[in-house]
């Protein structure tokens, strides 16, 4: 007994150390008392190693675990400061969010690899499979627990009150108090739940998922063999049909991985499911195949950017467990032992493409303004720049851009030089003349019906200055036919509010088309989604023809739960 309360007073002062390190950490950072690059590192390090601390003791003993704890540390902060080099503010890093992704994954997926190297080896898949599910359990149920620790202090806050106590008011105005309830919470429910992990255990959660793996498995089949029947338009040409083929993927992978378990006595014993199972892996390749497609049409049309690069490494994974999962079937007898094999290379190499996305190697940003560039330089047309997104490509877009700014004092640059100069205009007025934008977009932007402006002008009265400018940036960019890149629909949405709404749509810089349902509703401006019921909206070069439709007549507006506009043969309706 004294060895358990011993453990839930160190993991508690562990909990409470971390929140308080990640406390001063943020008032050194704001007071700029440590150098930019060196607040980086010691907040990689700082994070990674508690992370690893609290997630790892328990199965550890404590010792080991912080050794291990610090040298994941080490490595991450190390690369992560080797990726800081790409930026001269390590705040233009904040814009890539692949690059966080790949950081946590770092952190996170090799600490079942250090419990396991404790035990029976590093490449032991019972202790790698059983350590992995523990530790989402324990953390999840830790979390809950804080949850549930915050609502009492609040509740027991608001019934001090009605007594005119102040004293849990007073503590929590103490602006570390959050910080070290929180953390020491956090550690103590972790070793809690550490102490129970014959009950607690993720038993319960892959009996639960081996559930979802037939209805999964019928979804995907109905998908891919209705695709030839209805064609492959609707699925090529955005990253939001791509990454809706990888999250199927992500699940299926998971499913498969709950089925054979830690090993065969464990795995899914009746046959039906074993099929299921068989069959599943079978198919995987599939949708991981044509979300890679997806993405390379993408890219061929427009060339790379960090997320088109993070978007294909994921497809390439996808790629990876699919085909393995699949081949692991296709060789027969022994197929849940090579799967489960196939499990351990894929997270290692998963762990080796987060490294190299840190290092020169995989320089997401270098390759992206690269390839811009090369756009450029093998079209001649300075339409196809997007300077702003270079901006945000650190040192690499930076080195770009100033190649281009020599490139456009040559002679017959006329065009680029022209871009440049309104580009550098934009950059210095972060507040836009919002009476000239109205005007620009009252002149620009196509209305359907042509009737309609008393509609578009209150939504132009009500709108942010950053969205009239951000809308008239996107109405002049030409379609590729020709004719403003936006149109504007004014009908009666939704019956139940009086008056009508707009429906307006956008063909960005990339050729992605977006969709803003506009609500004026009590003197105020309200953004809703748009969905399209029987299908997936128009992208791309449909959803440019559908503009171009959509400018020269007004739709028809028939009758749906909510009314709802036909182009052709796609209906559109604002999402209630």
């Amino acid at each position: 007994m004294a060895k358990i309360m011993q453990q839930r007073v160190a993991m508690a002062l562990i909990g409470a150390l971390a929140a308080a390190s990640l406390y001063f950490l943020g008032k050194i950072i704001d007071q700029n008392l440590l150098a930019e690059r060196s607040a980086l590192a010691l907040v990689a390090f700082t994070a990674t190693f508690f992370t690893a601390l609290l997630s790892t003791a328990g199965p550890l003993s404590l010792a080991r675990a912080a050794l291990g704890a610090v040298g994941l540390g080490v490595a991450v902060s190390a690369l992560v400061s080797l990726a800081g080099l790409r930026y001269v503010t390590l705040g233009d890093m904040t814009n890539q969010p692949a690059t966080g992704v790949m950081i946590v994954v770092l952190a996170l997926l090799p600490m079942p690899f250090l419990i396991a190297s404790a035990g029976q080896g590093w490449r032991h898949y019972p202790t790698l499979f059983t350590q992995a599910w523990s530790i989402f359990v324990r953390t999840s149920l830790a979390w809950v627990f804080v949850g549930l620790v915050w609502g009492v202090i609040l509740l027991s806050t608001t019934l001090f009150g009605l007594v005119g106590l102040t004293l849990i008011d007073d503590l929590l105005n103490i602006p570390i108090m959050p910080w070290l309830i929180t953390g020491l919470t956090l550690g103590l429910a972790l070793a809690v739940v550490t102490e129970l992990s014959d009950y607690v255990s993720p038993f319960l959660i892959l009996r639960l998922l081996r559930l979802m793996l037939p209805p999964v498995l019928l979804v995907l089949a109905v998908f891919l063999l209705t695709l030839p029947l209805r064609g492959l338009s609707g699925l090529f040409g955005g990253l939001s049909a791509a990454a809706t083929l990888l999250a199927m993927v992500a699940a299926g992978a998971t499913l498969v991985t709950s089925a054979v378990d830690q090993g065969d006595a464990e795995a899914t014993q009746p046959a039906l499911m074993r099929r299921a199972t068989q069959a599943l892996s079978l198919i995987l390749p599939l949708p991981a195949g044509l979300a890679a497609w997806a993405i390379w049409l993408r890219v061929d049309q427009y060339g790379w950017t960090p997320s088109r690069i993070f978007a294909a490494l994921v497809a390439l994974i996808a790629l990876g467990y699919g085909l393995s999962y699949a081949l692991a079937v296709l060789r027969g007898a022994g197929w849940m032992g090579r799967i489960r094999r196939a499990n351990v290379g894929m997270a290692l190499g998963l762990i080796g493409l987060a490294a190299l996305w840190l290092t020169p190697a995989l320089n997401a940003d270098r390759i992206s303004a690269q390839s811009q560039y090369a756009r450029f330089i093998s079209s001649g047309d300075a339409a196809v720049l997007d300077l702003w997104q270079l901006r945000q490509w650190g040192k690499a877009g930076a080195e770009v851009i100033a190649t281009l700014e020599k490139t456009a004092t040559v002679p017959g640059q006329e065009a680029l030089a022209a871009k440049l100069a309104e580009s550098d205009v934009a950059a210095d007025q972060p507040s836009p003349d919002a009476a000239a934008l109205r005007a620009t977009l009252t002149a620009g932007m196509p209305v359907q019906p042509a009737s309609a402006t008393a509609t578009r002008d209150a939504i132009l009265g009500l709108a942010d200055p950053s969205d009239l400018a951000y809308w008239a940036d996107r109405c002049a960019d030409p379609l590729p036919q020709g004719g403003p890149g936006c149109v504007l629909v004014v009908a009666d949405f939704l019956i139940g509010l009086a008056g009508e709404e707009a429906l307006l749509i956008l063909r960005q810089s990339d050729g992605y088309i977006s969709y803003d349902g506009l609500v004026l509703d009590a003197g105020l401006l309200q953004r809703r989604s748009v969905i399209a019921p029987f299908g997936a909206l128009p992208d791309y070069a449909s959803g440019a023809a559908m503009i171009r439709t959509l400018q020269k007549a007004p739709p028809s507006l028939e009758p749906a739960p909510y009314n709802q506009i036909r182009s052709g043969v796609v209906n559109l309706m604002l999402q209630p």
